[in-house]
């Protein structure tokens, strides 16, 4: 399929735009650069507040969204993208109080310490900590403990599938639902079809992802599957999972090569590809149409995975 009509034109104005690109910045730059092309993030309300919880190295900073009415309402966790280097609660506010409203589930945003300042695994070990935190706070934040799901994209995907496993290998939060947007999962090959058809072009590059996981995470930290979930040894015993990716991303193949060994070892999956679509789509859901599918459906994920588990309850 070509390239979604509403995407060619963003990538033309970007490209006639011109500017710095990310990945020759240093991150703090490359940071506020990332922070100045997001919308405002919206005031916070009686419904939105701030807190810190334990971290394993410090507080950790999570914004807390309620939705209305009168719960207790699923949990969701949220890891927002940024190839680990860039993103905080105000890039992604908007994805959450779309999550909130839109699936009826209290969100957590999770601020986790950011590479290169603070590499592998201190943002996996930061989220699986606040994870656990609202899982134990569940009743304190008008949400039903047995109804919490991991959501991220990108790098947040990534976050997600390592929380998820986390919670396995550690007798941990019971999960229901890992929500993975265009995951990053393996930072060892780099050589998948995807990569290579994509490699430029279409906003992330495969010159991006490497200078991502260069920030990241040491070449020998790559193969740990708390880092790469792609290679764990056992993928048994997870979460059901939804998996989106895009066709013109790098990460593509990597995303839909987890989804297979999730199904393969048992786990309830569906994966949608979005044609047309790029990385990062899950983002603009207000700003782009063609990218307000990828948000419905997580939502319908969401509210399907945790009405059923409501019915059975009653």
């Amino acid at each position: 399929m070509p390239l979604h009509p509403d995407y060619a034109a963003m990538l033309k104005q970007l490209a006639e735009a011109g500017g710095p690109n990310l990945i020759e910045m240093d991150p703090p730059a490359a940071r506020e650069m990332f922070r100045a092309l997001q919308p405002a993030p919206a005031e916070a309300g009686e419904r939105v507040r701030n807190v810190a919880v334990p971290g394993p190295d410090g507080d950790i900073p999570v914004r807390i969204y309620t939705p209305a009415g009168a719960g207790p309402f699923p949990l969701a966790m949220m890891f927002h993208g940024g190839g680990w280097v860039i993103g905080d609660l105000d890039t992604a506010d908007g994805q959450c109080r779309a999550v909130c409203d839109d699936a009826g589930c209290v969100v957590v945003s999770v601020d986790y310490r950011l590479a290169p300042e603070h590499p592998f695994p201190a943002a996996a070990d930061d989220c699986y900590a606040a994870t656990c935190w609202a899982h134990e706070h569940a009743a304190s934040l008008n949400g039903d403990a047995e109804r919490l799901a991991v959501v991220g994209d990108s790098a947040g995907g990534n976050l997600a599938a390592v929380v998820a496993l986390m919670a396995r290998d550690r007798d941990g939060p019971p999960i229901g639902l890992q929500v993975l947007v265009y995951p990053v999962t393996d930072g060892v090959a780099f050589d998948t079809p995807s990569y290579r058809d994509n490699a430029e072009g279409y906003m992330l590059t495969a010159e991006g992802m490497h200078w991502f996981w260069d920030q990241y995470a040491a070449p020998a930290d790559r193969g740990n599957p708390y880092a790469s979930p792609l290679h764990a040894a056992s993928l048994a015993n997870l979460p059901p999972a939804l998996v989106l990716t895009a066709e013109f991303d790098p990460l593509r193949d990597e995303g839909e090569a987890y989804a297979a060994r999730l199904q393969e070892s048992g786990a309830r999956v569906e994966c949608v590809r979005f044609d047309g679509l790029i990385h990062g789509f899950f983002a603009h859901s207000a700003l782009i149409p063609a990218a307000r599918p990828g948000m419905e459906k997580v939502c319908a994920a969401l509210r399907a995975e945790f009405h059923a588990k409501e019915a059975s309850h009653v």
